[in-house]
């Protein structure tokens, strides 16, 4: 259901915009942006995988740091050519998953520490710009239901349950590094949806263009995209078209910034076969 949600939005922004705005997106790519997303995504990939060998060693397992590199290349890689975007996660914590379930929950505490970093800075961004706040308050208030639906069911809740013991056994330390590098992460995401912006023709200010791209990227850890696609392409339309940029130049921002993630994590594909460890515990 979630790949079809995200398959009608698409449609839908064809039909509004127009497909000549992703033709235009992918003839914009040239080489200095493919160089700048793959420059992008190591660093990002370097996060995710520091930010995951910390959560795996609060939570008593050794991760070598190699390890999560080329595991977390692995797992972004298939996040985005298959559906729903978390199924390189979900295969990256399966893969490291213990009989006491601690190499899942690292997998799943890591990646909620960097989604919740984009959801803070898309509040405070949503908060501070009414205007963009108006344009897609509906779309971001369906998808909120969504989750807030899931979690009262009394299966998640009691699923919730070890996460937040686990949460209580970080020391603050940990937590302030956890949070620096999803912070150092975020900062590339932007870096790179200004690439994509510029590649795409935008000419505005840079600060003009961060707010609108904060939205964009909270718009992704919606759960109902293709590949990714989807909810980003609608609030990177919305958002430019309420900042007066045109809607068809936040359409086409939002495609490049899409295949130049895609581009970024193509050296994911030279681990794609390779064996994955199990994390060991840590000696007491």
């Amino acid at each position: 259901m979630r790949v079809l949600i995200g398959a009608a939005v698409l449609v839908a922004l064809a039909v509004w915009v127009g497909t000549d705005a992703v033709l235009a997106g992918l003839a914009a790519i040239d080489p200095p942006a493919v160089l700048a997303a793959l420059a992008v995504g190591l660093l990002t990939t370097l996060c995710a995988a520091g930010r995951w060998c910390l959560v795996a060693r609060g939570l008593g397992l050794a991760l070598p740091f190699a390890t999560a590199v080329a595991d977390t290349y692995r797992a972004v890689a298939l996040n985005s050519v298959l559906p729903a975007g978390v199924l390189g996660d979900v295969h990256r914590a399966v893969a490291h998953g213990r009989a006491d379930g601690r190499g899942l929950r690292a997998v799943v505490l890591e990646r909620t520490a960097g989604q919740a970093v984009v959801v803070v800075a898309g509040l405070l961004v949503l908060l501070a710009q009414p205007v963009l706040l108006g344009g897609l308050l509906p779309g971001f208030a369906v998808g909120a239901g969504l989750l807030l639906a899931a979690s009262r069911v009394p299966r998640v809740r009691s699923l919730l349950v070890p996460f937040l013991v686990d949460v209580r056994r970080f020391t603050a330390r940990t937590a302030l590094a956890v949070v620096a590098l999803s912070l150092t992460a975020l900062a590339g995401y932007l870096v790179l949806f200004v690439v994509a912006a510029r590649a795409a023709g935008v000419t505005a200010p840079v600060g003009e263009l961060l707010p609108l791209l904060v939205v964009a990227l909270l718009a992704m850890v919606l759960p109902l995209n293709v590949g990714g696609f989807g909810p980003r392409e609608a609030a990177g339309t919305v958002a430019f078209s309420a900042a007066g940029l045109g809607a068809a130049q936040g359409l086409t921002t939002a495609v490049v910034y899409g295949v130049l993630g895609m581009i970024a994590c193509l050296p994911g594909l030279a681990v794609l076969l390779r064996p994955v460890p199990r994390p060991e515990p840590l000696p007491c």
